[in-house]
């Protein structure tokens, strides 16, 4: 960075000496060195008084609005060139390459693509060289227009430049980007003499598809040949890391090379620790950053919302808004995600994320509009989601699939079509919208609609099937009880089944036990998923309900060989803005004595009203009446009655199990809502339930 004196003794010759104003160098300088719009925008000024036909400084001016976060301002500078490009002088190269390369930082790279092309059409115009193509190589990466970026490749060919190590980096860049790893890779391979931008272009080839380990492979050779990794390539590198000993390792690195005091990198270390399950020691490292960053804040929320850690997030989140830090749409997407999938959030938190979205004028954004209608949707909220679903000016293909996921979630079938209907009017379903609605259809025990918009995936849009649309087809004809059908559609599939499609079929059998189906898709489930445990418990409860006892007890016993720890059930209620967890027979709660009072008291009114307990799904190897009593002490019935006892008897009770709700306790909460005449709206790990006068939503299809 140049000193300041050198900006405003520029400025000052400028300001001083109007009729013969002195060389534009100097102020080129200055407008690089600006640190901030403050000092720019004079300069900017002074251009535009004495020099404002001079495009070297425009393009200079424009570059220094967009690093400094104002693209638009910078296009604006450059918009006459680009209208009429015979302002440019056919001849200068420089001056197309400088235009070009500020188009592309002030981010309008269809404009740069389109300036590129008039360069080379224009006859006896400027030639290309090394330094135009990797801006033009960049503008194609960034719009995903990879059949131009193999024309610029061949324009470079043609030119003799291919070879130029700038240029073939941008090329492996480019081809990376595309997916076209093996000729990123053969272009690298080439390469007699690679800078540390070669390596870091090839790394994160090996990253941006999917191959982390060959990433990290590389960086070892690159160590190894003495390369000398940078700011970039460590950035790259970490975002592959996945193991605790690959995060210390680089960590040490990182500060033998002293780049550790780096905002950006340490934002970057904490990011790749909580990736590897390190919580305390991402949170460790954003305490100990001194000057933090908006990115630090959103690297540390994010952290704790994919690590299920959604209380520590919203103190995170709220921490910043006592501090005055506004949070971008990073951060509020992050904990809007998180208020989305976390047990331990409610429908109170959705609301006040996306009151905050309104106040922050943050709720224009498509992407932070679409994840607060999610939050509604999965905090038990579809009106809620709904209006704000209308509202959107706006709407995508993630928008629309996630409002038809969202009535199926809820066992509205119908609601889902109508509008899958409307958006087919709109624009092309793709194949995550197929997702959601044959989903909806299979909760809502739809077949024939079902089987109506899985066909008009080939003949209607030309998309083809893949895994998870034939576990929905699976579940839909498993739940409607056509087990022979579920299996001949699996044996028929044109790709093999994974364990998705065959955890449909096991979860059918669920509802209409099958003891030859069950293990047929217990024997495939135990090759391709052998560590799952809700595998294991659903197969022996699925073996208690046929009455095959000792089976039911091997499968227990196979679990136990296998080292497979089953996930302890537990539900959740928030009450007065708390949260309370309860798991079976749970005891901690202050009120313990009076809710069991009270679930006795309720258990003898629901059997009245012709409860009748299922004991498949109590304790096996007990007696009866101990099976009854361990059924009563369910986390989904001492969740209900806590919430019954502490609010008012016309407000609806919300609980969150965090595994498939059990089928007795199912049936026990349609008898409660029937005498208590309280809504309860239960959400378990596959759907919602919304419970009114002894009837579900689900119509007992679940």
């Amino acid at each position: 960075m140049f000193p300041r004196s050198t900006v405003f003794r520029a400025l000052h010759q400028w300001r001083s000496i109007p009729d013969a104003p002195p060389e534009p160098s100097s102020f080129a300088t200055a407008v690089r060195s600006s640190a901030s719009l403050r000092v720019l925008k004079p300069l900017h000024a002074a251009v535009l008084r004495h020099r404002p036909d001079d495009l070297v400084l425009s393009v200079t001016l424009a570059c220094r609005y967009s690093q400094l976060g104002l693209p638009r301002a910078g296009l604006s500078l450059l918009s006459p060139a680009v209208a009429d490009p015979s302002l440019v002088p056919a001849g200068d190269t420089f001056l197309w390459n400088l235009l070009v390369r500020g188009l592309v930082e002030s981010g309008a790279h269809d404009r740069a693509l389109a300036l590129y092309r008039h360069m080379r059409e224009r006859r006896g115009g400027a030639q290309p060289n090394n330094f135009t193509f990797p801006p033009v190589l960049k503008a194609c990466s960034y719009l995903r227009d990879f059949e131009e970026g193999v024309k610029v490749h061949g324009d470079a060919a043609e030119l003799g430049y291919d070879s130029d190590v700038f240029v073939r980096n941008s090329l492996i860049a480019m081809y990376g980007k595309s997916g076209a790893l093996e000729t990123a890779k053969r272009l690298f391979d080439e390469m007699p003499d690679r800078s540390v931008v070669t390596w870091t272009a090839m790394i994160g080839a090996f990253a941006q598809n999917g191959h982390p380990e060959e990433a990290l492979a590389l960086f070892r050779r690159m160590l190894e040949e003495h390369g000398r990794p940078n700011r970039a390539t460590f950035l790259t590198v970490m975002s592959c890391v996945i193991r605790c000993d690959d995060a210390d390792d680089l960590h040490k690195l990182i500060i033998r090379y002293r780049l550790e005091s780096e905002v950006i990198v340490q934002n970057a270390i904490m990011g790749m620790y909580s990736r590897c399950g390190k919580i305390e020691q991402a949170r460790k490292l954003f305490d100990g950053i001194a000057e933090k960053d908006l990115a630090s804040w959103s690297s540390m929320i994010e952290a704790y919302a994919r690590a299920d850690m959604f209380v520590e997030a919203m103190k995170l989140f709220r921490k910043m808004k006592l501090l005055e830090i506004v949070p971008d749409r990073v951060t509020l997407l992050s904990v809007t995600r998180g208020c989305s999938n976390s047990a331990a959030a409610s429908l109170r938190d959705a609301r006040l994320i996306h009151g905050f979205a309104i106040r922050s004028l943050l709720i224009e954004d498509l992407m932070v509009e679409t994840a607060v209608v999610d939050s509604y949707v999965r905090r038990g909220s579809l009106s809620g989601a709904r209006r704000i679903f209308d509202q959107m000016r706006e709407k995508n293909l993630v928008t629309w699939s996630t409002m038809i996921s969202g009535y199926g979630m809820h066992g509205r079938g119908g609601e889902a079509l109508e509008l899958f209907n409307r958006m087919k009017c709109l624009m092309k379903p793709d194949h995550i919208t197929f997702v959601s609605v044959l989903s909806a259809c299979s909760h809502a025990g739809l077949i024939d609609e079902g089987w109506q918009c899985f066909n008009s995936m080939t003949t209607e849009f030309g998309i083809v099937a893949r895994a998870e649309h034939y576990a929905c087809m699976v579940d839909l004809l498993g739940r409607a009880g056509q087990l022979e059908k579920a299996r001949e559609f699996i044996e028929k599939m044109p790709i093999k089944p994974d364990s998705s499609v065959w955890g449909s079929l096991l979860g059918a059998c669920r509802i209409h036990p099958d003891a030859k189906i069950t293990e047929l898709a217990a024997t495939s489930l135990f090759e391709l998923d052998p560590q799952n445990s809700g595998r294991y418990s659903l197969l022996s409860n699925i073996y208690t309900s046929l009455g095959k006892i000792e089976e039911a007890h091997s499968i227990r016993v196979l679990m136990r060989k296998r080292g497979v720890k089953k996930i302890a059930g537990y539900t959740v209620i928030e009450l007065n803005n708390k949260l309370y967890k309860f798991l079976v027979g749970d005891c901690s709660n202050p009120q313990s004595d009076l809710i069991y009072r009270e679930l006795e008291r309720l258990m003898d009114r629901i059997k009245e009203a012709g409860y009748v307990p299922n004991t498949n799904f109590a304790l096996h190897d007990v007696e009866e009446e101990t099976k009854v009593k361990s059924l009563y002490m369910h986390s989904e019935k001492l969740a209900i009655v806590f919430g019954h006892i502490n609010t008012r008897p016309e407000s609806t009770i919300r609980i969150h199990k965090n595994l498939r709700v059990c089928g007795d306790c199912h049936t026990a909460t349609k008898f409660i809502s029937k005498v208590t005449k309280r809504k309860i709206i239960m959400r378990d790990s596959h759907r919602f339930h919304h419970f009114s006068d002894g009837e579900c939503s689900c119509g007992d299809y679940w």
